[in-house]
């Protein structure tokens, strides 16, 4: 058995892994990208506001981190003007391989291009970077959760180091109320799935946890997901973008409302499965955007970031349809898109978390870091 972080990393992205699939991310569930081409139009007016603050620069960057097979980047390019387009450059970054036809203007790179000036964009590739699980065993103390191939899971050593300094900082699980026990003293044999041994109705909150006088039992079961690699990866990316802005995109929460029993779960087909480390499904957790950010980013919803961006769920006036009928149809079909892209408690709770590079922050939107991101689910095909 080893921790869910190597675990993943080989299920995802090993020889067999999930992300060398033939039919790509898209045969199994459903990003915004899918949901409509406002969203890729939205994203080219916000490549064009950055083009704006670099002034206008003979090569124009759009960095696709977490490509795919691609989609985001042809669409983006393709919704720029003429002016535009003729400098832009596209990037796809991904580990997979190259799809065929893709256009010539696309480089295909397994990391982001160093110094390049534009928009380094991340849509849902935070939530598979790997991350490892802990658990709180029945003396109060966090382990680190096992994986075996087919999903079984067990407690191993106390998490220590770096790791339990982030946690301690982005996400507190209670301190045992007598210590730990004794360092000869075993991991438990095994602990609960997240999947197939769901929480109890009520549990204690992971950030004000029991108190010293509370029994460390009553902690026991609780769970948090590392970040660590997670923050390590976004300062990465950001680093090698020589000027403008990077954005990430992903469905998690922030320090005021960790979830007690984690999220860590697993895609196939359009369904939520068992997180097993095989090959044969995703393997994803929300993303604690807020211990990403770096000096100068800010959090804000992707309904607040559409909406700045031009894209509205508002029906067609109806006067219109008398008018122009088929325009109308147009109209309506295109609000429907945009309401499912800004819907509250669907992919408009999704948070984008943007990081300006050398540059004014080019979003029009005076909003504080802490903006609150609610839980959200990744949608089906």
């Amino acid at each position: 058995m080893r921790g869910w972080r190597p675990a993943t990393e080989e299920a995802l992205y090993g020889p067999r892994g999930f992300y060398r699939r033939p039919e790509g991310p898209a045969g199994h569930f459903r990003t915004s990208v899918h949901a409509s081409p406002l969203f890729a139009g939205a994203v080219a007016r916000l490549l064009r506001l950055v083009d704006e603050a670099l002034g206008h620069p003979a090569e124009l960057a759009f960095v696709d981190l977490g490509a795919g097979r691609g989609e985001l980047v042809r669409a983006v390019l393709k919704a720029l003007p003429a002016e535009v387009a003729s400098r832009a450059r596209g990037y796809a970054v991904e580990r997979a391989a190259r799809p065929a036809g893709l256009d010539h203007r696309i480089e295909w790179l397994p990391e982001p291009p160093s110094g390049v000036s534009g928009l380094l964009f991340a849509n849902e590739w935070l939530d598979n970077v790997p991350v490892d699980v802990v658990e709180v065993d029945a003396h109060g103390v966090p382990r680190l959760v096992l994986v075996a191939a087919d999903g079984t899971e067990s407690l191993g050593e106390p998490v220590g180091g770096a790791d339990a300094r982030w946690l301690e900082k982005w996400w507190p699980l209670p301190h045992p109320a007598d210590g730990p026990p004794p360092a000869d003293s075993p991991p438990p044999a095994e602990g609960p799935s997240p999947v197939d041994s769901p929480p109890p109705a009520e549990g204690p909150s992971p950030v004000d946890g029991p108190s010293p006088a509370d029994s460390s039992s009553s902690a026991e079961g609780l769970r948090a997901e590392i970040g660590r690699p997670r923050d390590t990866a976004w300062a990465s990316a950001v680093a090698a973008l020589g000027r403008g802005l990077a954005v990430a995109v992903d469905y998690g929460h922030d320090a005021g409302a960790r979830p007690p029993f984690g999220t860590l779960t697993g895609f196939r087909e359009g369904r939520e499965t068992a997180p097993v480390p095989d090959g044969s499904c995703d393997i994803t957790a929300h993303v604690a955007l807020d211990a990403c950010a770096l000096p100068g980013g800010r959090l804000l919803s992707q309904r607040e970031a559409l909406r700045t961006l031009g894209v509205s769920g508002d029906r067609p006036p109806l006067t219109l349809a008398a008018t122009d009928p088929a325009a109308y149809v147009r109209a309506l079909a295109g609000a429907g898109e945009a309401a499912e892209l800004t819907a509250r408690g669907g992919l408009g709770d999704f948070g984008w978390l943007t990081q300006p590079v050398g540059i004014p922050d080019p979003f029009p939107l005076p909003l504080p870091l802490a903006d609150p991101l609610p839980k959200q689910e990744k949608p089906s095909p």
